[in-house]
């Protein structure tokens, strides 16, 4: 592969840092190494080298999205910010070819006591704009921030949710060739991290990432290859899907430790030692009774609308977004199977001869959950609208069991069919659904057992 299409090149990259016991030891590393050079005898170190990179080679294509995983200390923020050139390697070497943006440690290029309006200008400086190409970009730093008043005050006093907020809007308006994000947006919320998101899947289509999360549904939801590193080297490096299946094996053998050990299973066999003649089965469950393991959440809405982004063509608009329960009772919890309502009702400024309003439900990371539109209907039932008509969609449906954390809905108004269709409004994050004390253990939805038991057949 030509070196035109390769955006970062590491090879033989090594990072050594010097421990010392005590400041005296430091001392002596100074001076008593030039003394022994000097009469020719043994050198000796005073130190104990710690490498926080050994031998680091890999290469990312252009365009190329690849994921950084691995544990605290494994060497990934080194590595980011040698490539940012923050750090110089102690051995090898690093090619980068392109405008690198990159959001590392919490308020990592910024300046406490200057305010958010200054280190925007700042930042950008370090990221190569001119302060006239600044000034040209602030309006949409700002706005894509959203701190409002605090962008005129000292960053010293911004929570680490703004902080953030400000650092991603201006690496989001620097026109990077190479985005480099390293952990950063786990402390946004859940309408600021679908925002990002999208920026990333947007610079996915021409740019290169290079992402560091702790979260491996995030690496897979972004990223075709990652990398596993292991105490400063690279322990894998392949696709996505095998690399974090492999890491999470080990990082679950590191908590067993011997008392459980993990094997490979590829085959999907047994060890046939294991097997035993006797095919008495022993059943661990209570006969005659039902065991149905329901996932109890507590849950609030946050009406989003006024704050919701997206796009609108003019022909029509979205005016509310409902979600509740069918049923209203004394608990206001999501236990998985209850019927809820969401309705969405809309205004037409032209005549849309075939008007189809839809919604996605997406967690956090803004990957879709599941949805629906107005066509199954429409189909059987066809409607129509002119101008200063108001419309009004409502789906009822089986809520399946969300797992604790933040969700948020998409809704839509379009004109046409499944195949030729217009958005004419697009709101991403019209309603915050926000799922607390949950028992949902495992996977991005929970779902209703009708029976669980373990039985021993042999």
């Amino acid at each position: 592969m030509s070196s035109d299409q390769i955006a970062i090149s590491i090879e033989g990259l090594g990072k050594r840092y010097e421990i010392y016991n005590t400041p005296g030891d430091r001392l002596k590393q100074f001076f008593l190494p030039r003394i022994a050079r000097l009469f020719g005898v043994h050198v000796k170190n005073y130190f104990n080298p710690f490498f926080a990179l050994n031998d680091v080679s890999f290469e990312v294509k252009k365009g190329q999205t690849l994921g950084i995983i691995g544990r605290n200390g494994s060497g990934k923020s080194t590595l980011l910010q040698i490539i940012c050139g923050t750090l110089t390697p102690t051995s090898g070497n690093v090619r980068v070819n392109g405008r690198v943006a990159a959001l590392l440690e919490l308020g990592s290029g910024f300046n406490p006591e200057f305010t958010g309006r200054e280190n925007v200008y700042l930042n950008a400086s370090i990221l190569g704009l001119s302060r006239q190409e600044t000034e040209l970009r602030f309006k949409g730093i700002a706005a894509f921030a959203d701190i409002g008043e605090f962008i005129d005050q000292p960053v010293k006093t911004y929570s680490s949710g703004m902080m953030v907020r400000l650092a991603f809007a201006v690496i989001a308006h620097v026109d990077a060739d190479i985005l480099v994000i390293d952990e950063a947006l786990s402390v946004g919320d859940a309408v600021f991290t679908q925002k990002c998101m999208r920026f990333i899947r947007k610079f996915k289509a021409s740019g290169t990432l290079l992402f560091v999360s702790h979260d491996q549904a995030s690496i897979l939801n972004l990223c075709e290859e990652a990398i596993w590193l292991h105490n400063g080297s690279i322990r894998q490096k392949g696709l996505s899907q095998e690399v974090v299946e492999n890491y999470l094996q080990y990082t679950l053998q590191e908590v067993y430790g011997e008392e459980v050990r993990l094997i490979d299973d590829k085959e999907g066999g047994i060890n046939d030692a294991l097997k035993k003649e006797n095919s008495n089965q022993e059943k661990s469950t209570i006969e005659g009774s039902s065991l149905v393991f329901n996932c109890q959440s507590e849950f609030s809405v946050l009406n989003n609308l006024d704050e919701s982004n997206g796009w609108k063509t003019g022909a029509g608009e979205i005016t509310s977004l409902k979600f509740d329960l069918v049923k209203q009772g004394d608990s206001r919890a999501l236990r998985g199977g209850e019927m809820v309502l969401i309705n969405i009702a809309a205004t037409l400024y032209q005549h849309m001869e075939r008007p189809i309003i839809g919604f996605l439900l997406r967690d956090k990371l803004g990957q879709d959950l599941f949805g629906e539109n107005t066509l199954p209907f429409t189909k059987v039932f066809p409607i129509s609208g002119d101008a200063g008509n108001s419309i009004e969609a409502s789906f009822v449906f089986k809520l399946p069991m969300l797992p604790n954390g933040q969700y948020t809905i998409m809704a839509s108004l379009a004109d046409g069919d499944l195949h030729n269709n217009v958005q004419h409004h697009w709101m991403h994050d019209a309603v915050v659904v926000k799922v607390a004390s949950s028992k949902v253990r495992w996977g991005l939805v929970g779902v209703e057992f009708n029976k669980i038991e373990l039985k021993k057949t042999q």
